[in-house]
Formats: structure tokens, C-alpha cells, sequence
């Protein structure tokens, strides 16, 4: 039977039908994806079934395609990865005293997968992203794992299925979830008009802290740094950052000497130091510009990013630590305690952030970069999933263009 039927025959309904067929994307081993069908029982008490119509891939989907685990998280079944996802309803469960009555056939959207058990500490004060019992999509943390979003239908709670305005296209409604890691992160930060932010990594949730900053502290001067020039000037040119930082490439590697590794990242932070943001008047007249790093987004994962991170970040300073690389790294921890430079956790996004983030794509805010730029390849159908991984992996395509968020169209 061929995707289309299958899709066909998940229609529009207020009344739930019996179970059904999917197709799904699977994942067995390192690079090996496989176009399988599945059931799909009916929606549950207050669930929702959803059509998946987007779903961009992340760098964590990309680790689990590449090595079949995540850091330590291996693998321990078939996985079905994708949790960047928009949506259509198409059914409900028929309980119209559950949270599926504020919903009809043809809603769109924006679906947020982290499933919390909603009574720990955690939960109760707001930060179910940091629940130990947290079921995410996508993630082989907990098992029977979660399935993720590349399929074409799914039930979901419909507590964390979010609408979206009809303005906002499936491109944004795709970048929702790492929107919510940006806006999380800006949260965390704290950010005071008139700083100036260093954003260590001009991938996709670098671009978006960086947007997240200029949207909602539009005062504050934007750094951007990575080792790919094409990256930075991209950053640059639209509008999610003043000025940029060509990261050398080809640093020391693990087997030198500290010191000769830690010397590269003071050398790294020193350049970031000579921007010409610090020397900019501010066009009111009021004051100068800022006179040193405030805040940093480490959104990279290397190890001597977040060395430089440390070196360049004034004292009184934070570092907001999002990138996920080598969990064991040897870090300046002198050079951060002795000027009381803050390491700030930053994982997924808090209760409320989710519609907080639509609001900010709907909201039409003037000093917001155009984030649909941010995707900049598609790939439609199952059969085209490995592609697009293929794809996400690599800096520049077949014609020279630059690889930054990659969208499968199931």
C-alpha cells in the first residue's frame, strides 16, 4: 500500500475511527532508516490525532542517525526520530469534558512532544523540562521509547498540541520547538537592555538565540561566532547579529598539552574582544556602546568554545550552556570562580515557553529576523528521509549553499 493511501485515509472527523495505518520512518542502526507501516489505535482520553505535515531535524536526531545513540543514551529499539513538528487535526477523542474540546478537525498545529509525569517538584514549579520520569519524542532516554514525528500521523495530549495562527507558515510552525530553546535561554539570561551578547555557534539554535535577543532586547549589540565564514556572514546579513567572528579552525586537539589548548581559547576569546561593537555610539546619544561580553550563548558543545566562552565573558558575567558536546571537558574553572562568571543550564524550554514562542512568530515584532530564511533545505516524502539526514549532516550542498535547517514534508 502506498504512503498516499495510507495518508488518504486518516480524514477529517469529530468521531474517532478504529485503528489505522501509518507509514513511518525507522531507524534500526547508524544510517539505517527504513519506510515501515505501523497501527495507529485511536485517540486516547484526551489526546488528539495529528497529521504530521513538517518536522525539521535537529542535531540530536542527527547523533541518533549517525551512531544509533546520543551521548550515552543508546538505542535500544527501532526508533521513529523527528520532534520539530507541525501539524493538522484531523480527529479527537469524543470526551468534550478533556482538553480536545478547545480543538476541531483542521487546527494546525505546533505540537510539544516532552510528555512530564506533572507531579514531581519539578513539574508542580514550572520546570517539567527538568522532570526525571519526562517521555520526549524522539529520545531513546526512556523505553518503551517515545516515537518521534517523522510519520505521517500520530495521537497526541492535546494539553500540549498548540494552535497556530493561519499566518504562520508550516516553515515556522517547524521551528517552534527550537524557538522555545532559544526563548528558554534568553529567559535564563536575564538579558538588561544595552549588553552585549556573544553567541558562540551560527547554527540553527545560535541563529535563533541570537533573534530571540534582538526581538526581545532589541538594545542589546549581537556577536556571533563560528568557524565556518559562510555561517557568520549569513548571521550578518540577516539581521541576527551586528558583527561576527570568524572562529580559527583547527585548533589543538584532545591529546595536547592544557595549556597549549588553553591558550588557543584565550586567543579565540581575544578576538572576539577586538569587535567593533565596543566601539560603537549608540544612535540616541544617551551612552556609549557596551565595554565587554555579558552574556554568552554556547550553543557549539566543543570544549574550547566553552573555554573562550569563559575568557571572554566580563566578570559578573553568565554563561548559558546549551550546546550538548563531550559531557567531560577541562575547563578555566579559576578564570570563571575568581570574577564570579555564572554557568547557566540551559535544557529544552519551561512550562508556558511553547506559546509563548508562537506568540513572538505571530506577534509581527519589527526587530525580528525573517526565521524562514533559517530553513534552508526540504525534502518531501518517507522515501526521502535518509536524504534529507544526509543533508543536515553536511555545511553546503551539491551547489555551493549554505546547510542550516533541513525540513522533511511528510
Amino acid at each position: 500500500m502506498s504512503s498516499h493511501v495510507l495518508a488518504s485515509n486518516i480524514l477529517p472527523s469529530t468521531k474517532v475511527v478504529a485503528s489505522t495505518k501509518v507509514v513511518a520512518s525507522v531507524l534500526h542502526g547508524p544510517k539505517d532508516l527504513r519506510k515501515e507501516e505501523r497501527d495507529l489505535g485511536p485517540p486516547g482520553p484526551g489526546e488528539l490525532r495529528v497529521v504530521i505535515h513538517a518536522t525539521g531535524l535537529c542535531g540530536s536526531d542527527l547523533h541518533y542517525y549517525n551512531h544509533f545513540r546520543n551521548g550515552d543514551i543508546v538505542v535500544r529499539e527501532p526508533l521513529t526520530l523527528g520532534h520539530e513538528s507541525f501539524g493538522i487535526v484531523v480527529a479527537m477523542h469524543p470526551d468534550l469534558d478533556t482538553p480536545t474540546a478547545m480543538f476541531q478537525p483542521g487546527d494546525r498545529v505546533a505540537l510539544e512532544v516532552g510528555q512530564p509525569c506533572q507531579e514531581c517538584r519539578c513539574c508542580k514549579s514550572g520546570r517539567y523540562n527538568i522532570c526525571a520520569n519526562m517521555v520526549f519524542r524522539s529520545s531513546a532516554r526512556s523505553f518503551p521509547h517515545a516515537q518521534g514525528t517523522l510519520q505521517h500521523a500520530i495521537n497526541h495530549p492535546a494539553i500540549y498540541c498548540h494552535k497556530l495562527p493561519l499566518h504562520v507558515s508550516y516553515k515556522l510552525g517547524a521551528l517552534v520547538e527550537p524557538l522555545s530553546v532559544a526563548l528558554h535561554a534568553v529567559d535564563r539570561a536575564n538579558l538588561s537592555p544595552r549588553e552585549a551578547v556573544l553567541v558562540f555557534g551560527a547554527g540553527p539554535v545560535g541563529l535563533l538565540c541570537a533573534a530571540v535577543t534582538k526581538a526581545t532586547t532589541p538594545a542589546a549589540k549581537v556577536i556571533i561566532a563560528d568557524i565556518q565564514a559562510e555561517r557568520v556572514k549569513f548571521a550578518i546579513e540577516n539581521g541576527f547579529a551586528d558583527d561576527g567572528i570568524v572562529v580559527p579552525a583547527g585548533g589543538p586537539g584532545g591529546l595536547e598539552d592544557v595549556k597549549v589548548r588553553l591558550a588557543f581559547s584565550k586567543y579565540v576569546a581575544d578576538i572576539v574582544k577586538e569587535s567593533s561593537i565596543f566601539v560603537q555610539d549608540y544612535d540616541d546619544g544617551e551612552d556609549d556602546g557596551p565595554s565587554g561580553i555579558t552574556a554568552t550563548f554556547e550553543c557549539t558543545g566543543v570544549e574550547s568554545c566553552m573555554q573562550a566562552a569563559i575568557y571572554a565573558t566580563e566578570a559578573g558575567g553568565r554563561i548559558m550552556i546549551i550546546g550538548m558536546g563531550n559531557p567531560i571537558q577541562t575547563l578555566p574553572i579559576g578564570a570563571a570562580a575568581l570574577r564570579e562568571v555564572d554557568f547557566i543550564g540551559v535544557f529544552r524550554y519551561r512550562q508556558g515557553v511553547y506559546a509563548r514562542a508562537i506568540e513572538l512568530l505571530a506577534s509581527n515584532n519589527p526587530d525580528l529576523p525573517n526565521l524562514e530564511r533559517i530553513v534552508t533545505h526540504q525534502f518531501c516524502g518517507m522515501d526521502n528521509v535518509p536524504a534529507a539526514f544526509e543533508m543536515a549532516g553536511r555545511v553546503k550542498d551539491d551547489d555551493g549553499k549554505l546547510v542550516l535547517k533541513v525540513v522533511v514534508r511528510t
